[in-house]
This record gives C-alpha cells, structure tokens and sequence, in this order.
C-alpha cells in the first residue's frame, strides 16, 4: 500500500478523533460529511451519524477515564480514510486541505514529509527538528 495514503489516514483518524470533543466538533463534522458526500453520496449521511457516535463515545470515555477508547476511535477512522483513499485517491489533495483547515485546532507543528534514497554506501540522516551525529 502507497505509504503516503497510510500516513495521510493516519493523520485524518487521529485528527477527527482528537477535535470531535472540542469547539471544532461542527467543521470537523460538516467537513468529513462533504467529503463523503462528493465521493459516495450514498454514504454520508452514515458517515455523519459515525461522527455523531464517535463524539459520544469520546465524551463518555474521557468522563470515565478510559483512554483506551481514544485509540480505538482513531484506529476506525484511520481505516475510514484509509478504505477512501484507496477507492478514491483524488479525495487525497482534498482531505490535505481540509487537514490543514483544522491544524490550527489540534495545536499541531506543521507537517513535516521527508523522502529519501540511498543506494551503495550512502547515509542518509533526517531530522524534521535537532539532530546530532557523531561519527568516528
């Protein structure tokens, strides 16, 4: 699987989950639901309804202490996302904007993607902050 969808899920499930128990519930809502909508219409009203659940979910985890939900809930919509993007992969440059729409809210840095090739005896160091190297 192309690692770039896999880390683009990965990003949207933990982002929906993270911001549908703050103030961005209603843009976070209103902005998976369009998506599903101009990519499986059929689906949407669904999808709206599974963010209406995982709201829920989340809010009676976080009363109760229950982290575990938390992961579980991003790991649903990672595969939600993921199954998208598959079927569909120009939903991707969509859901980028949409991510990064909401960034402000999840008081994240701003993304980092890196790639690289190595081939013979090359090395290849990245950082997307500090590193240090010391080699002898």
């Amino acid at each position: 699987m192309d690692p770039e969808i896999v880390a683009l899920a990965s990003s949207a499930g933990t982002t929906i989950v993270t911001l549908v128990a703050t103030d961005a519930w209603e843009r976070v809502r209103n902005g998976i639901t369009s998506l599903w909508r101009r990519e499986h219409a059929e689906r949407a009203e669904a999808v709206a309804a599974e963010l209406d659940v995982t709201r829920e979910e989340l809010l009676a985890a976080s009363q109760a202490s229950d982290q575990d939900v938390e992961a579980e809930l991003q790991a649903e919509w990672q595969g939600r996302i993921r199954r998208l993007l598959v079927a569909r992969p120009e939903v991707a440059e969509e859901l980028r904007r949409l991510l990064d729409e909401l960034a402000p809210d999840t008081g994240a840095a701003p993304k980092v993607t890196q790639h690289a090739t190595a081939s013979g005896h090359a090395r290849i160091y990245q950082a997307g902050r500090d590193q240090r190297i010391s080699e002898r």
